[in-house]
């Protein structure tokens, strides 16, 4: 759209307002800088709408994830997932377009709800898996506020940054194969095997399959929301398929695709301010070290690289990649880790999908205004997510997955000190179903070829420091041994 066509579409949506409602358009104008980015209040609300349709599969995906009983055998409601889930979003989403500014919509990190179902709650408790949520967050406020967040950046490889995406990308992934019943535990001795007997079998891993393949489909067409569209399609065919061929819970592992009552309610925030901050003695003090480093990393890279990646792309960096108040972005995704927890829907962090409403037209943070009113509103229509079967909801973890893996594209595989780290933490993430171990080995393996190339300087004393935590990581067990710990 030229500046031309922008200047008679703003001046055409002022015409008649009268001198009440263009006063109220210039205050907005004046403080979100809408007119100053080349922007205008239709575009905004359209982008804010388009980021919304691309994101808010969140509400479906994450109560699917922190499903996982804790270490109490605790399993949180499904319910109060939900809101707080969709509140968190809201709150964090309306804070970046409030504070931050800019067109960037925050919700349930997939990768931090991953790390809490898989590392931290078979430790500790839900409300002590939150109670790290807080820390974490309160950690990347402080690298914010110290101007250490963009320097620990900087010292980590490119290629391991891309290795620890595409490792979680895998690690998704194989969550969602694990969710949907594609994959199992091997009966014969094999650690894992397709479905849970070695074959697939029931209804619903049918389900999961057919969301999948329709979903790659779209996206093979560049079909806009198609990860939404396909997560609706599999569930109205489960319903369907449900009620004609009369599949019951039996069928359904107990959780029958089915609206009881009302398709309104009120919402449920039974999870809020159920953080504690105990669980020191279960894990010990270097155990709630790495679960919080653990946390600060599933949320650390992907975070900044989308709030510069999505700024650039809506125009409001400068030749050096700076972005109008990127230390405020920084600091409100840091604190939605806090806010995440509190609200007892895991560390909220910035969404890609966002990219999807710049596309639109969206430049200021009106557009996030408009995501978060909509997330906001979702509180009262819970009942609609019992509508989605789990295994149509897993099959979105595996297109996610399948698309943190395009990082490849940026590793020379014929560096022998890029590739083999980056192969370690790609493969030990899902195969040990833990992100910190996949990280550990990218790292020492970093570490150890470039020390046999003979370019240990170029290693640095942040990855130094790194590998010796990471070292200490892996021998914890031969070292509380020598210490009579154990």
């Amino acid at each position: 759209m030229t500046q031309q066509s922008t200047a008679r579409e703003s001046t055409a949506g002022d015409a008649g307002d009268g001198p009440r409602r263009s006063a109220g358009r210039g205050r907005l104008d004046r403080y979100f800088h809408i007119s100053a980015r080349g922007s205008t209040i239709p575009r905004e609300v359209r982008g804010g709408i388009t980021t919304f349709m691309a994101m808010c599969y969140i509400l479906l995906l994450n109560p699917l994830i922190l499903s996982t009983p804790d270490v109490a055998h605790h399993t949180l409601a499904r319910a109060g997932v939900v809101t707080a889930t969709a509140f968190g979003a809201a709150l964090c989403t309306l804070l970046m377009g409030l504070v931050g500014k800019v067109p960037l919509a925050l919700a349930a990190g997939l990768n931090v709800s991953a790390a809490l179902t898989t590392q931290v709650v078979p430790q500790l408790t839900w409300p002590q898996a939150m109670g790290m949520c807080v820390l974490y967050g309160a950690v990347i406020m402080l690298l914010v506020v110290t101007g250490l967040r963009e320097r620990v950046m900087d010292a980590i490889p490119p290629a391991l940054k891309h290795g620890i995406t595409m490792g979680i990308g895998m690690f998704v992934a194989l969550l969602g194969l694990v969710k949907a019943g594609f994959v199992g535990k091997g009966a014969g001795g094999a650690p894992v095997t397709l479905g849970a007997t070695g074959q697939l079998t029931g209804w619903p891993v049918l389900f999961f399959a057919v969301t999948l393949l329709l979903i790659f489909m779209l996206q093979a067409r560049k079909v806009p929301g198609a990860l939404l569209i396909g997560i609706v399609a599999g569930s109205a065919l489960s319903v369907a398929v449900t009620r004609i061929g009369g599949l019951t819970d039996a069928d359904w592992g107990g959780a029958t695709p089915a609206l009881h009552g009302s398709a309104v309610s009120a919402p449920d925030f039974s999870l809020f301010g159920h953080v504690a901050f105990g669980g020191w003695g279960a894990v010990g003090t270097l155990g709630v070290g790495m679960i919080v480093f653990t946390l600060v990393l599933a949320g650390f890279f992907d975070a900044m690289a989308t709030i510069i990646g999505v700024g650039t792309e809506a125009g409001l960096a400068d030749g050096k990649g700076r972005l109008p108040g990127l230390s405020k972005a920084l600091f409100v995704d840091g604190a939605g880790g806090a806010i995440g927890g509190v609200t007892g829907g895991s560390g909220q962090t910035v969404f890609i999908e966002s990219a999807s409403g710049v596309g639109e037209g969206a430049r200021t943070g009106l557009s996030a205004v408009v995501t978060g009113l909509l997330f906001a509103a979702c509180l009262f229509v819970t009942p609609l997510t019992r509508l989605v079967p789990a295994q149509v909801a897993a099959a979105a973890l595996v297109v996610i997955g399948s698309m943190m893996m395009g990082a490849a594209r940026h590793v020379d595989w014929r560096d022998r000190s890029a590739s083999v780290p980056v192969f370690l933490t790609v493969a030990l993430m899902p195969f040990t179903y833990n992100i910190t171990a996949g990280v550990g080995a990218g790292v020492l393996a970093y570490t150890a070829i470039k020390t046999a190339q003979g370019e240990r300087r170029e290693v640095g004393g942040f990855m130094w420091v790194l590998s010796a935590v990471f070292l200490c990581y892996f021998a914890l067990h031969p070292i509380e041994g020598w210490l009579g710990v154990a």
